[in-house]
């Protein structure tokens, strides 16, 4: 009807405005040495703002529109296979509740890592956790996160990476209970009779079996079958080999910062995404600000100080340049790569959407990137003589060089990779 068509087109602009705004708000925000030492405070604005903006598109679809039309059920419900009326209703509501439980986990998200300049010295949930006398409730709260996340991830992958899945985060338990983070049941004292290594190295096998099982998927469906779903599995099964790398990396007290993103990955792909038929640009654009927000979330901030440089010894007995690097900027920018990563993943495996939608994710994606990392370059440029140009400007100047270079080759290989998939199809 011409009253759904004038919704849909106002409920688009009005989106379409709110991420222009607050994409170009924030590279201008960089100009004040101020904003740059609390940019978090930037992100967890913006990211608050846009969960209420899409409980507005929730409630416009659920309820406005169902008042104009008559065939609500029709408009809820996929075009086949329709499910029964208390399904209809349990998808409503659970859409509903999607972007208030997402505001939950950021709130509490906040309270497990202080960060940036001001705030940075107060205690928070992490130091808590961290603290001998609480080490059974982090143990607990451990293996909670793992074995959550393990009920995420494995929906998509094939049953040989879900045994690999399975032990691979066993075994990243074994490794923070080597370390002395985490007790096993009938351990009573912090003593450990070994440093991390084997279970560490234990593992990475299982991290590169997932990987090549999905390399493999990849591979075949590009060369041999072209068959979407082989080629959507593949893309799940390395998300989730990616996922079990991080997992390994974080410290005990930052699982839930994972368990949050995966949650909230899983609601927002399953009830929003989906649902309200967001494009391309869209959704690349709310990944984008999602992965920014995680990347604070962590207990990063634009100070060297903040690098956590232990992660690069992650199974290794001494230092080796090469996966010490690699480690610790993995660990680091960890939320951006994974939500980077759920992006292509989520497109690829939308069969309604254009063959070319990957690559134009990719494109913003990459374009969301470059375009602040130029500007930032001419601000930084411009206030060579600032008086925090060393202590405020250059290290943002790091963070934003070294992220740029991951986002270009996370578009780069997934681009080619679709192009290629396109080319073999033809």
């Amino acid at each position: 009807s011409p009253l759904r068509s004038i919704g849909s087109e106002w409920s688009l602009s009005e989106l379409d405005v709110l991420l222009l705004a607050g994409t170009v708000g924030h590279t201008l925000s960089l100009a004040a040495s101020s904003f740059v030492e609390e940019e978090h405070q930037t992100w967890y604005f913006l990211l608050n703002t846009l969960c209420l903006a899409i409980f507005q598109d929730v409630c416009r679809k659920y309820f406005r529109e169902q008042r104009g039309t008559g065939d609500e059920e029709e408009s809820i419900l996929p075009s086949k296979d329709p499910s029964p009326k208390a399904e209809i209703y349990s998808e409503k509501w659970l859409a509903l509740a999607t972007p208030p439980f997402t505001l939950l986990c950021c709130r509490l998200l906040r309270s497990l890592n202080q960060t940036g300049v001001q705030w940075a010295h107060l205690p928070d949930m992490g130091h808590w956790l961290n603290s001998s006398e609480h080490r059974t409730v982090l143990s607990l709260l451990a293996a909670f996160c793992l074995v959550f996340i393990y009920l995420l991830v494995q929906r998509r992958c094939s049953w040989v990476s879900k045994v690999a899945l399975a032990l691979g985060l066993l075994g990243v338990y074994s490794y923070r209970a080597a370390v002395g983070n985490v007790l096993f049941p009938w351990q009573h004292s912090g003593r450990t009779t070994s440093k991390g290594t084997m279970e560490a190295r234990f593992v990475y096998v299982f991290i590169l079996g997932i990987l090549f099982t999905g390399t493999k998927d990849l591979l075949r469906s590009q060369i041999i079958t072209s068959d979407a779903r082989l080629k959507s599995r593949g893309l799940w099964e390395i998300y989730s080999g990616l996922v079990l790398l991080v997992t390994l990396l974080f410290r005990a007290h930052n699982l839930p910062v994972l368990c949050c993103c995966l949650l909230i990955q899983t609601l927002m792909a399953q009830f929003i995404w989906k649902k309200l038929h967001y494009d391309a640009a869209q959704t690349t654009i709310m990944h984008y600000w999602f992965g920014q927000a995680f990347f604070y979330f962590q207990g990063n901030s634009n100070n060297i100080a903040t690098v956590d440089i232990s992660v690069g010894f992650v199974g290794l007995e001494s230092y080796v340049e090469a996966p010490a690097i690699f480690l610790t900027a993995l660990s680091t920018y960890a939320g951006p790569l994974l939500w980077a990563c759920h992006l292509v993943c989520f497109l690829s495996s939308q069969r309604d959407r254009s063959p070319v939608a990957v690559g134009h994710g990719c494109y913003c994606l990459a374009l969301l990137r470059s375009v602040p990392a130029a500007a930032y370059i001419v601000l930084v440029t411009t206030l060579r003589y600032h008086l925090f140009i060393w202590s405020v400007f250059s290290p943002k100047l790091l963070y934003e060089a070294m992220h740029l270079l991951l986002t270009a080759g996370v578009c780069l290989f997934f681009n080619t990779m679709e192009q290629s998939h396109t080319a073999s199809k033809s």
